[in-house]
């Protein structure tokens, strides 16, 4: 097999080489700033699809450079290595070093007052995101939200959230993936199908959504119409009682199989939320097995433990035939040499956010 016979654009050493396996349907994490012997070792021997970072692995761009290339070189091959950074309060990079990005709700705020200037600052603002991760060696971020928060939902999604207007999160969410893919960086969508009307934080307990199915279809699954080509989503661990009541969404082959691959349309590559969230009960090698089973192409692991994780890559086999099409369609779609940004495109950012009057004053 060529790689010239399918497309000349495609960066077969993010995937695999002619004479080498797909890798293992896995996203896995590290413990610190550097790697460990330890470490290097496991993550060549398994192979992970790709790396996710968080705080505990930021310090300096200097540090997190040298990280990702060492995260590289592990599987001698340009892995994807993925980031949280939405703006305001999930954002792994922080000041003094990187931008103080804003969250998402105050661009729904100003979109529906003035939606032609909002859309242009909130493509502003996610290209000096994405170029800012590009130079650290970071190609995935697990952004945007796509959940529609309700009334006594808890605050854990609040104003990560665009709107409670699910036509206002699919609009928004369409221009932050555009603009994402059009500097080289592959967006998340998250969390499919709909994570906005959970009363529990699924870091800590597994939340259950009672609604029907007709209320979350004009609801909660509508903005994700308007993404269905992203080329990744992350599962929510919830339990939608109307479609699965004994099943979380990621664990479940009916909501993935009718609701977010049929209803949806959603073709790319699905990942699981983090299998290490308290919302999922059991064994790591099952949990990553069952994930599979119901339908999702890589299981995500964050917190770094070394034996969560080997147990995570014992019931991890390796990308699939149909995993790999949706990698390699992924890469076609994502500019991998945008045109500088103009040299005061922050400021005018600053300046436009300024003058908006939604967002809170620095």
């Amino acid at each position: 097999m060529k790689s010239v016979l399918l497309c000349p654009r495609i960066k077969w050493g993010a995937c695999l080489s002619v004479s080498n396996l797909p890798p293992l349907a896995a996203i896995l994490g590290c413990a610190g700033t550097e790697l460990s012997d330890e470490e290097k070792r496991f993550f060549a021997e398994s192979n992970p699809f790709g790396f996710i970072l968080f705080g505990r692995n930021v310090d300096t761009p200097d540090q997190l450079r040298a990280l990702t290339a060492s995260l590289r070189d592990c599987v001698s091959r340009d892995a994807p290595i993925l980031i949280d950074q939405e703006g305001g309060r999930v954002r792994r990079l922080r000041p003094p070093h990187w931008r103080d990005a804003p969250p998402m709700r105050p661009f729904g705020d100003w979109y529906h007052a003035q939606p032609t200037e909002a859309e242009r600052a909130l493509r502003l603002n996610i290209n000096l995101m994405a170029d800012e991760l590009r130079g650290l060696g970071i190609t995935v971020d697990c952004a945007p939200v796509m959940d529609v928060p309700v009334i006594g939902a808890h605050d854990i999604i609040g104003d990560r959230a665009f709107s409670t207007d699910p036509q206002v999160v699919g609009a928004l969410g369409k221009v932050v993936c555009d603009s994402f893919l059009e500097r080289g960086i592959y967006p998340v969508i998250k969390h499919i199908p709909g994570h906005g009307r959970a009363t529990e934080d699924s870091h800590l307990d597994l939340p259950v959504v009672q609604e029907s199915v007709e209320v979350l279809t004009q609801a909660d699954f509508l903005p994700f119409l308007a993404v269905k080509d992203a080329p990744f989503a992350m599962t929510a661990h919830i339990v939608y009682t109307a479609l699965d009541d004994a099943r979380p969404a990621t664990l479940s082959p009916v909501v993935i199989k009718q609701i977010i691959r049929g209803h949806m349309g959603f073709e790319g590559l699905l990942m699981t939320d983090d299998l290490s969230m308290k919302a999922l009960k059991g064994d790591f090698t099952d949990l990553a097995q069952q994930s599979l089973a119901a339908g999702c192409d890589l299981v995500l692991h964050c917190n770094g433990d070394m034996d969560e994780m080997q147990a995570v890559v014992q019931g991890t086999g390796l990308l699939s035939d149909r995993g790999m099409v949706r990698w390699l369609r992924a890469q076609v779609a994502c500019q991998q040499t945008p045109e500088p940004l103009a040299d005061d495109a922050e400021e005018q950012l600053r300046l436009a956010m300024q003058g908006a009057g939604v967002f809170a004053a620095e």
